[in-house]
């Protein structure tokens, strides 16, 4: 199963930047041996728009154009649920057992996701209740991934 990223916002040069390539170059290595492969990361600039609400359906539109035919949408929004590690990595696990191809994960903009991009969501997910900024939850993400890459393979980068 490919896993796909989409962010609104682009990284700049810096440790969120250097962790998030860091965490990602580790799933791409060893997420194939379990059948999690890492896709793509989707960067796209922040609506200008003046209102949050057309700010949100603008960038929407923009994650509508990056998600793979027939991919699973799960969004990353303070309002989503907040679940383990472990049961993120089944999560994966169960996606990627059910044949589902392609999943994209979306991180949105500072107004947070159109409610048309909650409607098509699969899951709904959360880092908490605080708000993390958006160059943060990128590289959470991403450090979760492959989290959840040594989970199931049973490496010991995870202790409980």
């Amino acid at each position: 199963m490919r896993i796909h990223l989409f962010a609104v916002g682009k990284l700049k040069s810096g440790p969120e930047s250097e962790l998030t390539k860091r965490y990602l170059d580790r799933l791409s290595k060893s997420g194939p041996a379990i059948g999690l492969e890492f896709g793509k990361m989707t960067e796209v600039s922040e609506s200008r728009a003046s209102h949050a609400n057309t700010r949100k359906s603008d960038e929407g539109a923009l994650l509508d154009k990056a998600i793979p035919d027939n991919a699973k949408l799960i969004i990353l929004d303070e309002v989503g649920e907040t679940i383990s590690s472990d049961k993120f990595a089944k999560l994966l696990a169960n996606l990627r057992d059910n044949g589902d191809r392609d999943v994209i994960f979306a991180i949105g903009g500072a107004d947070g996701h159109a409610d048309a991009s909650r409607q098509k969501a699969y899951k709904t997910l959360s880092f908490g209740k605080m708000t993390w900024p958006h160059q943060m939850a990128r590289f959470m993400l991403a450090e979760q991934l492959y989290r959840a890459v040594t989970i199931l393979s049973g490496h010991p980068y995870h202790r409980i």
